[in-house]
């Protein structure tokens, strides 16, 4: 920023904190940067930012949540944003689903420089009115096996759940209990999907990694990434330290195990943007970024608002690979400034996502989730994210 002061105006805090065992995914009001001293915010609209000079005389005005406009959403290639390239058909043993570096069988974690990796590539994805007839292959979809009344799928509902998202190339978890690791490693691996497995709880990430190695059995072929934590960082549960901590501890004990895939933390683009360290740590740089919580972004305008948010997340993180790790639209709900939860709009939203990204992003989320609870910062829209609708099991 030349001379001047970085001034934020009409900014205002929400976002409850909701305990939840199983909350995995905590949607929060649009969060907000002050790039002066690394600030995170939550608002209910955009905050406006004006630009003064030396003298204190107003110059621009902006408005953050609108990434053409704000001064941190200079244009990055988008070369710098990794991009899968689908699998082959699927084998009995496969190792399908290979990124950043789609040229390798195997990938150490040290090695998070992809000099080759594509740019993403715009698709056409007409629109219908059937979350399942949208074209999924190359896509990874995030999947939680809990039933409405939050107890634990068995194998048969998981593998009844696996039938309806076959056709995607990944599904992405968040944790550990319920055996589900175990239970959605057996099921994808029949239909030629791998996975991208979670701990969710830092503090316990010995034990959880543990399951992950227990679950895999020494074939580490159908694990992609192992996320460590899920916006434990914006959500002020965990330090930054904590979690890089948590990272180094994880990629030890795996690769002991024989892993040798990527080992990252989620959190929301915010706070990856905020603290790089998160990013520094992965393998890859792994951020939530929802355009329905912005509140002045269409539906329609869903894949160009995440692709802004995205190249931003790699500029921050020195070019690195990124990958958003969640991205959606709710079908019910209320109203959030231009975001409309509907139907429709969940179709649609899904649809300029996939225009705007070959297949490096993580689709929120399979099945409607009746066991998740609203909040002040859901905007009664919690349960209702599903673009496949209602769980088979």
């Amino acid at each position: 920023m030349k001379a001047g002061l970085l001034c934020l105006a009409a900014l205002s805090a929400a976002a409850t904190a909701q305990p939840h065992r199983r909350q995995h995914h905590h949607h929060a009001k649009r969060d907000v940067v002050v790039v002066t001293d690394v600030i995170m915010a939550t608002a209910t609209a955009p905050a406006a930012v004006v630009y003064v000079d030396a003298n204190g005389n107003p110059i621009s005005t902006s408005y953050v949540g609108q990434p053409q406009s704000s001064p941190t959403a200079a244009a990055i290639p988008a070369s710098s944003i990794v991009a899968y390239t689908p699998p082959p058909a699927p084998t009995a043993a496969s190792s399908s689903y290979i990124a950043p570096a789609p040229a390798s069988t195997s990938e150490t974690p040290a090695a998070s420089d992809t000099s080759s990796v594509a740019p993403p590539v715009s698709s056409s994805v007409s629109s219908s009115s059937s979350g399942s007839s949208l074209a999924n292959s190359g896509y990874t979809i995030s999947y939680s096996p809990y039933n409405n009344d939050n107890t634990c799928k068995n194998q048969t509902q998981v593998d009844s759940d696996f039938e309806a998202i076959s056709d995607f190339a990944m599904v992405r978890l968040y944790g550990t209990d319920c055996n589900q690791t175990a239970t959605v490693l057996s099921a994808a691996s029949a239909k030629g999907i791998n996975v991208f497995a979670g701990v969710y709880d830092v503090t316990q990430v010995d034990s959880e990694v543990q399951d992950i190695i227990d679950a895999a059995k020494g074939n580490w072929n159908s694990i992609h990434t192992v996320a460590i934590g899920n916006e434990g960082v914006n959500n002020n549960v965990y330090t930054v330290a904590e979690v890089v901590s948590a990272i180094g501890a994880a990629r030890s004990k795996l690769q002991s195990a024989g892993y040798t895939g990527n080992v990252v933390t989620v959190d929301t683009f915010v706070a990856v943007i905020a603290n790089p360290e998160l990013c520094q740590a992965s393998d890859y740089a792994a951020a939530n970024c929802h355009a329905f919580f912005d509140g002045s972004v269409t539906a329609q305008d869903a894949g160009k608002f995440v692709l802004g948010q995205a190249q931003r997340v790699s500029a921050a993180c020195g070019g690195k690979d990124t990958i958003i790790t969640e991205s959606g639209w709710p079908s019910q709900g209320d109203t959030n400034g231009q975001a409309v939860p509907s139907e429709q709009n969940q179709i649609d939203a899904i649809n300029s996502l996939k225009s705007a990204f070959s297949s490096n992003i993580v689709l929120f989320s399979a099945f409607n989730d009746y066991w998740k609870q609203n909040n002040a910062g859901t905007y009664a829209a919690e349960q209702y994210w599903g673009i496949m609708g209602n769980a088979p099991s």
